[in-house]
């Protein structure tokens, strides 16, 4: 049955292959930010760097690119705040090389890109597989997260869809990843959203613009094979004392909303939002929620915690 399936894909994947988007279309062109790239611990990565005051620093999860974080990225800079986003390593238009997707390695480069940019300490944002290495830095180095906010976040495992699922087997996962194509990538879009139909075209072009890229297969192999997707499930939260916002979609189909529930338990200074009507891609499909939260959080900490976590610490300048 494996065998059928990973045939399946292939044949839809290698049939609906498609010509990505010119670079000039590519987000962020059309809006006023602008990307750069730079190398950090050895990797080239495509970030933006937008704004002044304290830094927020937005992680994408997994297969996605800075274009995650669209609808957060103007209101951020508009209340005064340093928004850092970035294509990680292994996806979007960063490098991708063949190792180096450790949770572990994933942190370690979260720190050097601070260092990078001049910045002793930030509030990180992390979504799914990004929720995931925001949580593992400020373990590793919580003098430098002032505040996490963690968005239908990874830590305790994924519930894999079918593509995603064939593309970890050994073997059988290297041939369906070297046959990409718009179609599925906009059906795996899809199915992080509540409402698959507030998706656009548009969406999946910007998801599809680097799949077509040689090394996109390596890069994904590469994270399904080395990243601990369940890495916080042995309590290791527990101790960890940097105020958290934990916001979940309650239709997420990736990462249940009992998930969301355990964080909120085992974080000592956390708030739990269960947002409705909204999958695993809620900073997409509710941005205009998640948003006034983010905010919120920044401005006024944890509603029974109140300190401003964006005042925790002086205001460093690009």
């Amino acid at each position: 049955m494996r065998a059928l399936a990973a045939l399946a894909l292939l044949a839809l994947t290698t049939a609906c292959r498609a010509a990505p988007i010119p670079a000039d279309q590519r987000y962020p062109a059309g809006t006023p930010f602008r990307a750069q790239y730079r190398t950090i611990d050895g990797t080239r990565l495509r970030i933006i760097d937008s704004g002044n005051g304290t830094p927020v620093v937005l992680i994408h999860g997994i297969g996605a690119s800075l274009y995650a974080w669209r609808y957060a990225l103007p209101p951020l800079v508009a209340a005064g705040y340093r928004v850092v986003t970035f294509d990680n390593r292994g996806f979007g238009f960063s490098d991708k090389p063949a190792h180096g997707y450790s949770t572990s390695d994933y942190a370690r480069l979260v720190v050097a890109l601070l260092d990078s940019l001049g910045i002793s300490s930030a509030v990180l944002v992390g979504h799914s597989m990004g929720g995931a290495i925001a949580a593992e830095t400020a373990l590793r180095h919580p003098d430098r997260v002032r505040g996490l906010v963690l968005i239908d976040a990874a830590g305790y495992g994924v519930s894999w869809p079918g593509a995603l699922k064939i593309a970890r087997w050994p073997v059988v996962g290297a041939i369906a990843t070297s046959f990409r194509g718009r179609w599925i990538t906009g059906r795996i879009l899809r199915s992080t959203y509540a409402v698959p139909d507030k998706v656009t075209e548009a969406d999946v072009d910007q998801y599809y613009a680097p799949v077509p890229d040689p090394d996109f297969g390596r890069g994904l192999r590469g994270v399904l094979r080395e990243f601990r997707f369940d890495s916080l499930a042995r309590g290791r939260l527990a101790s960890l004392q940097t105020p958290t916002l934990i916001v979940w979609g309650d239709g997420d189909r990736w990462i249940s909303v009992r998930t969301g529930s355990r964080f909120a338990r085992e974080l000592q200074r956390s708030a739990f939002v269960v947002l409705p009507h909204t999958g695993h891609a809620a900073a997409e499909e509710s941005h205009d929620e998640v948003n006034r939260l983010l905010l919120d959080f920044l401005k006024e900490g944890l509603a029974r915690i109140p300190e401003n976590v964006a005042l925790a610490a002086p205001h460093e300048e690009p």
